[in-house]
């Protein structure tokens, strides 16, 4: 192969090490060469495409745009060639001769680290490209010849020891073809079978035929490359399934395509069933990047955040560099602004469908509004996001029913500042919640919510169209006081006007010292008209129910400190009033005491000293049965 015409050249330093590298690790996913050599191929043929369309005077100009793979298993070689822009001497010296993406030593030290490592996307990740061929290959030819007319056909060669030698050549067509010299353990890829698969996972939408001993493998379309107005529900519902491998349809799909400032092409698809919650999805994303219709990345983390992984598809832009480093993505410009150009057109196309098909909606709230609401993070788009949550409340009659925060602040009370919200495991308990009880007084609607993590989505979002969240037992009494509304108290009945409030407020002294620091203090209460007692959080703390959830989350037993409010128009609280009256160390009243905060406790969502409560509550059962028998006797005497 050597001659008086061929030069023989050293690799760069960056080169041979790299070269080192490759020839004595093992890779677990070494197709990834296949994928680049294809990519470096696609490239090729988009210049050339581009030079003929301008109008450029080409070499070869009638030659079809296509790759072609041969496989020899016999002869143990790996063939790709390109119709392509091809290459002249000084293009073989500096784009194969040399690392173009980076020499430095930092690159090479964390590649060498790496690869110890045995990364199956080593090689993807730092964007080496070409050297990617000797992890399957011993010797690698590249015979091309440039698509400008003066100039000549070339041999490139190596074996990847640290040198290469480069021979002019009488004639070659227009174009590039890479011949690798497989490693005995690496024969799997002169078979076709396998590199079938690995053009259909990585280059089954490249735009120019790719062909294995002359039979096209790319013949799924690039749909999302193509104008909406040419595709049917049924290609959309084709492409789904090709792409994701189910079965089930997509609930709603965004065709959608961006010229400026940066140009891109997406399709996205919400799947019809919500795997994650199955167990099957393991919080996976599902949405693909492309790079002129090479695959870059599956599962991509960077094209969308946490909330929105359940979407599937793909993006595909011409502003990447196809050997991109997929170290960089998350970094890289280009992505981040696709990002925020994704973000907002997902939450106005979940907005429209909110709007005009709720059936819809509401089938994609069943299935996906617990990973949605993970968006309370995300301030740079709360005002979007906030507008797509639902909750139920108690405005309806049931647990189904669902009402938009746009449409509870329309029914809101004309001097309503705040849109208040309680959360317990279900309907039923909320619904025997004593801090309601004020509100279903004065016709006041409040959020049910029923997820734990409603509570950060609360806190997260703060506001809706300037109307703060508010829990209810955190609601500010004055506030409340202040909203108008047709009822009114019923009056108080002679016997109350006998117990002054000072006879209320000694009451609440003689439980207090009976809790002792099991409370913050005990007050009469201007929120209940039902229940006898409630524990309200002191002013400034976190509702209730978050502090059940930090608790959990911190793996804390300890019972927080409340006040104690205790209902002045409860017949039991009045009886208790004129216990104390009568005798100031009356035991009931201590066991009453008892018995009304561990009570609250248990509608809080504590349970506290089982034992205690059974025994305090058989004590007043024995005495209540006591006054009932002394009764019976004195009526039938």
């Amino acid at each position: 192969m050597t001659g008086s015409e061929t030069v023989k050249q050293e690799f760069r330093a960056e080169v041979k090490q790299l070269l080192e590298i490759l020839a004595h690790s093992l890779y677990q996913n070494r197709d990834v060469f296949v994928r680049e050599l294809i990519s470096n191929a696609a490239d090729a043929l988009y210049k050339i495409r581009f030079e003929t369309v301008r109008g450029t005077d080409v070499f070869d100009p009638d030659l079809p745009f296509e790759i072609d793979i041969k496989l020899d298993k016999e002869n143990k070689t790996f063939t790709i060639t390109d119709t392509g822009i091809g290459m002249t001497k000084e293009d073989l010296v500096n784009n194969i001769g040399t690392i173009a993406r980076s020499g430095t030593a930092h690159f090479m030290e964390e590649l060498a680290d790496e690869a110890k490592k045995d990364n199956s996307d080593l090689i993807g990740r730092f964007g080496v490209g070409f050297y990617s061929v000797f992890v399957a290959g011993t010797e690698v030819n590249i015979t091309t010849r440039s698509a400008k007319k003066d100039e000549s056909a070339w041999l490139w060669h190596s074996d990847g020891t640290g040198t290469y030698e480069i021979t002019p050549l009488a004639n070659a067509p227009r174009g590039t073809k890479i011949e690798v010299k497989l490693r005995e353990d690496a024969l799997e890829f002169a078979e076709k079978q396998r590199i079938e698969s690995i053009i259909r996972k990585y280059s089954n939408f490249v735009s120019f035929p790719i062909k294995i001993d002359g039979k096209q493998i790319n013949t799924v379309s690039a749909i999302w490359r193509e104008p909406k107005s040419s595709l049917k529900a049924e290609d959309y519902e084709e492409f789904y399934k090709f792409q994701t491998n189910r079965q089930d349809k997509p609930i709603t799909h965004l065709h959608l395509s961006s010229d400026a400032p940066i140009q891109f092409n997406a399709l996205l698809f919400i799947p019809e069933t919500n795997y994650e919650v199955m167990g099957l999805d393991n919080r996976e994303h599902g949405v693909s990047l492309f790079v002129r219709r090479i695959l870059i990345q599956t599962g991509s983390k960077e094209l969308l955040p946490e909330y929105l992984r359940f979407l599937k598809g793909v993006v595909d832009t011409e502003d990447l560099p196809l050997n991109i480093s997929r170290e960089t993505l998350q970094e890289n410009a280009v992505v981040m602004k696709i990002k925020s150009i994704l973000v907002k057109r997902v939450l106005a196309h979940l907005k429209d469908m909110l709007a005009n098909d709720l059936e819809k909606y509401l089938k994609f709230w069943k299935e996906y509004s617990r990973i949605l609401k993970e968006s309370y993070t995300d301030y740079a788009h709360k005002d979007a996001v906030v507008e797509l949550l639902l909750f139920n409340s108690s405005h309806f009659e049931n647990a189904e029913e669902l009402t938009s925060l746009s449409d509870y602040v329309v029914r809101m009370k004309e001097d309503q500042k705040s849109i208040y919200y309680l959360s317990a495991m279900n309907r039923d308990s909320l619904e025997q919640n004593p801090h309601l009880e004020i509100f279903r007084k004065k016709g006041i609607e409040v959020l049910y919510l029923f997820d734990p993590i409603d509570e950060f989505v609360m806190s997260g979002m703060m506001n809706f169209q300037d109307k703060s969240f508010v829990s209810a037992d955190q609601a500010d009494l004055k506030e409340l006081d202040a909203i108008k509304t047709e009822e009114t108290d019923t009056p108080e009945t002679d016997e109350n006007e006998t117990l002054k409030k000072l006879d209320f407020e000694n009451l609440c002294r003689r439980f207090k010292d009976v809790l002792g620091e099991r409370v913050t203090d005990v007050k009469l209460s201007e929120r209940l008209t039902e229940s006898a007692a409630v524990l309200v959080n002191p002013d400034g703390t976190i509702s209730s129910q978050m502090q059940k959830i930090l608790s959990m989350a911190q793996n804390q037993s300890d019972i927080p400190k409340k006040n104690l409010e205790i209902n002045a128009k409860h017949p039991l609280i009045k009886n208790l009033v004129k216990i104390y009256n009568k005798d100031v160390k009356d035991t009931h009243i201590q066991r009453a005491a008892e018995q009304l905060y561990y009570t609250a406790l248990l509608q809080d969502g504590y349970m506290v000293e089982p034992f205690r409560i059974v025994n305090t509550m058989q004590e007043l059962l024995k005495e209540s049965s006591d006054w009932h028998l002394e009764k019976s006797a004195d009526s039938d005497s």
